[in-house]
């Protein structure tokens, strides 16, 4: 499995590996997922709450990205397609 922080800047796969945004996760690997959001970073901050699996954490995704962009999204709403963030097993990564 992946650490929280390589999931959270993985930018996409190659055959069984994630790859991962370097020059991200060094210089945001150690925020929160309400730190992401806040900074505007909507892609790794709804990473960051699907990994945690803390309905509280998507809450403040959610919370933030309507305030920030004037919608009405839910919890419940099909934000994998708005972020393209789907959950995928993989247990290694490849930084660039």
């Amino acid at each position: 499995m992946l650490s929280r922080e390589n999931f959270v800047f993985t930018i996409g796969y190659d055959g069984p590996a994630a790859v991962v945004d370097k020059q991200a996760l060094l210089k945001y690997g150690a925020l929160s997922t309400r730190e992401l959001a806040e900074k505007g970073l909507f892609r790794a901050a709804y990473s960051s709450a699907i990994y945690s699996k803390d309905p509280e954490e998507m809450g403040v995704v959610v919370d933030v990205y309507n305030k920030t962009a004037g919608a009405s999204y839910t919890v419940s709403s099909q934000l994998d397609r708005l972020f393209g963030v789907f959950p995928v097993e993989v247990s290694r990564s490849i930084a660039l």
